[in-house]
Order: structure tokens, then sequence, then C-alpha cells
């Protein structure tokens, strides 16, 4: 059990843990959005607030997509010039 993270909203367990990887996130994403998961009941939410992640998610899965498009980008431009 960890008390740094809201109870469930679902079955109001407090039995929660940060989840360490996700398809969306890997390992950072998580810990960004403290994505967390009753142990209880397997639902997945926000840990600080208990609400859910789906917008977070979508937000951070677009923002990274574009970063590694940038930094292919100039990888591949600074590697053309040589």
């Amino acid at each position: 059990m960890d008390s740094q993270y809201v109870p469930c909203p679902k079955c109001s367990s407090d039995n929660v843990q940060l989840a360490k990887f996700t398809w969306w996130g890997g390992a950072l994403g998580p810990r960004v959005l403290t994505h967390v998961k009753c142990q209880a009941c397997g639902n997945k939410y926000n840990g600080k607030t208990g609400g859910d992640n789906t917008a977070g998610i979508l937000i951070y899965t677009v923002v990274a997509g574009i970063f590694a498009f940038v930094l292919m980008f100039v990888v591949f431009f600074f590697l053309a010039r040589f």
C-alpha cells in the first residue's frame, strides 16, 4: 500500500502502485502523469487526482512523437552534410 496516492475511484482501495512501464510512455510516461494501477481491481488512473489519464496520455504521446521526429530530422540533416 502506498498512501501517497489517492484511493481507487472504482473500488476505493488504497492498495495502488505506480506503473513502472507502459506501451505509451515507456518508463518515463507513468512517472510524469503519476499513472497508478489499483492492485485490487486493476483500474488505472491518475494517482494525484483520481481522474482519468486519457487526455494526458494523448498529449504525452503527441509531444513525444513530435520530439522524436524533430530529433531524427536534425540527425539526418547533419549526417547528410558530411
